[in-house]
């Protein structure tokens, strides 16, 4: 369907709902430090204000709504990069000015229905689904706020709401409107086509040194060095201090005949099934077999094949029919039959087509396997152990390798690595253990400094220290010649592609064949049939299908192909406009996501027409103050 139906509501409620406080208990956390608020305000509208305070507990939400979508918590760097600080202030401004617009119309909340809303708040429920003081509180501690500071939230949000559900709650988009796009969405169109490549233009000539220079200089960042550091990490896993050698022979052989069913295999026989319709039948079958026929001839005679009968192959406890289990593993040998048994099914006789000896590993076979076993439950016994006599041979001042070493520990120099995890010469490392969290800390780290432990799973641990670090640099353009030559070729070929695809437009625009040119260059004239608005494929990406539903019939255009390295050449030779198409092709869910975007876009006019009513004032530095705490 439109993007529309698939997207939904996106529009300011959607962001602003993300500040609502009650949904964010016990999820994302929230900042403990809590400024004391101050006469100023960050944001001001009419007599309402934001206050520093406030502003910042949104800001930390925020980022704390966005570090769990990543799964990791962003830097302040990174916080600036996404716009965090933008989205509070539109977020807090909206909210303000409804804020502002519930005290002039004077609404409110009693008490009794604010303790009805924070009763009916599944965050506080217990597991009967009734509200619980404790998990109240509980809930409440863990996001760092007081009962007074969620009460007084949660009351602006409930009044907040009744601004917004009297001007979009039940509203219903117009039938004529759902018909329109319901017809938009099923237009077809038939599309012939030419995909051109870098073979439709002559090869691009070589650069002069003045023309790469200049690219290269145009371009000094994408081809610059990153920040590099050297680290030493060493990881303390079971398999890092397990020592199969250590364990005995002895004990060895005990653990083998204790569990010794684990190292045998049994018996599998290969069953077939002939089913019959009551006991005379079977009996007269049985009474067939033991006068010289064949189980293959009753089974021909059934109108059967062998696939028919064959119901697989068993050991005796996985027989799907155990009342059938005894009679066929008292079969002596593969090819015999069973005498008539009474089945789930009716009477049956069984034949033993395969046999598969039971089988058992020897001790010797094992016994390297055991013994890692075994070395890997001792080392989980004592893995703390060993944890804390390192970090006390660090406390004592022992190096990472010298405690490494007391601890039999092997330690592992990466001499050069990026954020990425990339050395110098573009090799990614793969196997630095937990590498997203210790990259992540290896670039917060001081050179030199002793840092805590990275958790692997439930009881594994990484300690790592940077030795250096290699700060990042512009290149020469001899260290990346190569790459510029390689960069500038791709550069100038989609250039002369592009001025080539749109001459040939023009032609056909003029009333060119697409033929014709097809056969100028050689290559074949395609056809798309049908093409949808989402109909894009491996040939026809996005841009693709775009154009080609730009314009009407007879309409020629170029776009980029799936890749984007090629172009596509197209004319429209056939609109179905879906004009029989009607309202009743629109399903309940994508009625109610059109109708919920056209609230918001209403929503949203209001909000506009508000803040140019009342005004907003911003102070900005004010804001920053709150954010340095």
């Amino acid at each position: 369907m439109l993007d529309i139906l698939r997207k939904g509501a996106q529009g300011w409620v959607a962001k602003f709902l993300l500040i609502l406080l009650v949904a964010s208990f016990g999820v994302w956390g929230i900042s403990g430090s809590i400024l004391n608020a101050g006469s100023n305000a960050v944001i001001t509208v009419g007599e309402t204000v934001v206050t520093p305070n406030e502003f910042r507990l949104a800001y930390d939400r925020q980022v704390a709504v966005v570090s769990r979508q990543l799964g990791q918590r962003l830097t302040t760097e990174q916080a600036r990069a996404f716009g965090i600080e933008n989205q509070v202030y539109s977020q807090l401004v909206a909210g303000a000015l409804l804020d502002e617009q519930a005290r002039l119309m004077n609404l409110g909340l009693s008490d009794d229905r604010l303790a009805a809303l924070i009763a009916e708040d599944a965050a506080f429920h217990d597991f009967n689904g009734r509200f619980d003081r404790n998990n109240f509180r509980r809930v409440l501690s863990s996001a760092g706020m007081t009962e007074e500071n969620y009460l007084r939230s949660r009351g602006q949000v409930a009044v907040r709401t009744q601004i917004v559900e009297a001007v979009s709650d039940g509203f219903s988009a117009p039938e004529a409107l759902i018909a329109a796009f319901a017809q938009y969405d099923a237009e077809t169109r038939d599309v012939d086509y030419l995909l051109l490549t870098k073979s439709s233009i002559d090869p691009v000539a070589a650069p002069s040194e003045s023309e790469l220079s200049s690219y290269f200089e145009e371009n000094k960042a994408r081809y610059a060095a990153p920040e590099y550091r050297k680290i030493t990490y060493v990881k303390l896993e079971n398999e890092d201090i397990a020592d199969p050698a250590a364990i005995t022979a002895e004990a060895a052989r005990a653990d083998y005949e204790a569990r010794k069913d684990r190292y045998t295999t049994p018996e599998v026989r290969t069953i077939d099934q002939l089913v019959f319709a009551d006991r005379a039948a079977a009996d007269a079958a049985a009474a067939a077999l033991a006068d010289g026929k064949s189980f293959d001839e009753l089974v021909t005679e059934q109108g059967r094949t062998a696939s028919d009968v064959r119901i697989g192959s068993f050991a005796r406890n996985t027989v799907p029919d155990q009342s059938l289990a005894e009679a066929v593993f008292a079969v002596s040998e593969a090819g015999g039959t069973t005498p008539v048994v009474d089945g789930q099914f009716g009477p049956v006789i069984l034949r033993v087509s395969e046999v598969t000896p039971e089988s058992s590993k020897s001790f010797e076979e094992v016994e390297a396997e055991i013994r890692e076993q075994l070395a890997l439950a001792e080392a989980a016994q004592v893995l703390l152990d060993v944890h804390d006599a390192y970090e006390d041979a660090r406390a004592s001042g022992m190096t990472l390798p010298e405690a490494a070493a007391q601890q039999k520990l092997t330690p592992v120099t990466v001499e050069a690595i990026d954020r990425s995890g990339q050395t110098p010469d573009g090799t990614v490392v793969r196997d630095i253990p937990e590498s997203q969290a210790l990259l992540r800390d290896t670039f917060e780290a001081e050179t030199g400094v002793e840092t805590p432990p990275i958790n692997i799973g439930a009881e594994g641990f990484v300690w790592f220290e940077v030795n250096d670090v290699t700060p990042a640099r512009d290149r020469t353009l001899d260290e990346v010649r190569d790459r510029v030559v390689t960069d500038w070729t791709a550069m100038k070929t989609a250039e002369a592609l592009g001025t080539r695809a749109t001459a040939l437009k023009e032609r056909l625009a003029q009333g060119a064949e697409l033929s014709a040119i097809a056969e100028e260059l050689a290559v074949a004239v395609e056809t798309k049939y049908a093409l949808t608005r989402d109909g894009a494929d491996a040939v026809f990406g996005e841009a693709a299908v775009a154009s080609a539903f730009s314009g009407p019939n007879g309409l020629a255009e170029v776009a980029n192909d799936a890749s984007g390295e090629n172009r596509i050449l197209l004319k429209v030779t056939s609109v179905n406009d879906a004009s029989t198409v009607t309202a009743d092709s629109v399903s309940v869910e994508q009625r109610r996501q059109v109708s919920q975007q056209i609230a918001d876009d209403i929503l949203d006019q209001m909000v506009a027409r508000l803040q140019s009513d009342y005004g907003v004032a911003v102070n900005r530095q004010l804001a920053e103050r709150a954010l340095a705490f």
